[in-house]
């Protein structure tokens, strides 16, 4: 027998601290076979699963036992991991806990399609999810489901969502673009010390016909002539700000001329 078929039939009828060392074998052939051993349980599982270097053939094998599957911890453990076949990964994810799913979608190791999906299934929940789960999502989700909980306008929620640290420009952009986003929701992101500072999302605000105009105006001077003008061609515009805008336009267009003058 030679020595790889030796280190097989260890693995098989391996106990005690020599399983424990096995579950760290770099060997496919090893760690299928520690699979077969009637001595491996849950615990070890886990931790043979918190191996980013486990080759997918060893997940599948775990996925083909209907007593394993059966165990969520393996099942969380599995949809995470980023050599999980892609679908069962899917399949998987589908089948997490709400605060699993959140910890799945922020989990940079985890395969980009599966945290998007996770990110779905938390935000296709929103209408059912109580407030106080609602807060503590706005905390801890990611950009998008920080991003969705804004647009969702549940006043306790979102400046908690607006404070989140993965949240970005982008999602709070396309927050202001909704059709019905809730006045107190531009309100927020108008007064909030971070996001009224940022440079697209004061131009988002300018555009939203819910913004005070009082905040319009103490964003103009920091804007660009050439977004002006784009400005000046917006459709939801009142007449009142368009000429507001065009003033300001003209302002910087004589001051330009003075100052190539001098």
């Amino acid at each position: 027998m030679s020595a790889a078929e030796k280190n097989i039939e260890r693995a098989r009828a391996a106990s005690g601290d020599e399983l424990a060392a096995l579950l760290h074998s770099h060997t496919a052939d090893v760690l299928l076979a520690l699979l077969e051993n009637p001595r491996l349980n849950e615990d070890h599982l886990c931790q043979l699963l918190e191996r980013k270097d486990l080759p997918g053939l060893v997940i599948e094998e775990v996925a083909r036992k209907r007593e394993w599957m059966e165990i969520y911890r393996l099942r969380l453990r599995m949809a995470r991991h980023p050599r999980t076949p892609r679908t069962l990964g899917i399949r998987l994810v589908r089948q997490l806990q709400l605060f699993d799913l959140v910890n799945v979608a922020i989990t940079p190791s985890t395969p980009m399609e599966i945290r998007r999906l996770a990110e779905e299934q938390i935000i296709s929940r929103l209408a059912q999810i109580p407030l106080g789960q609602k807060i503590t999502l706005a905390r801890r989700g990611s950009a998008r489901v920080a991003g969705a909980l804004v647009a969702d306008g549940v006043q306790q929620v979102v400046p908690v969502a607006l404070d989140n640290g993965y949240l970005t420009e982008a999602q709070v952009v396309k927050a202001l673009g909704g059709d019905d986003v809730p006045e107190h929701v531009v309100l927020a992101v108008a007064a909030h010390r971070k996001w009224s500072r940022n440079y697209n999302v004061r131009m988002a605000l300018v555009r939203h016909p819910l913004t005070p105009l009082s905040r319009v105006l103490a964003f103009l001077p920091d804007l660009t002539v050439r977004d002006l003008d784009e400005l000046t061609a917006a459709k939801k515009l009142t007449p009142q700000l368009r000429s507001y805008l065009r003033a300001e336009v003209a302002s910087r267009s004589r001051r330009g001329r003075v100052k190539r003058s001098r």
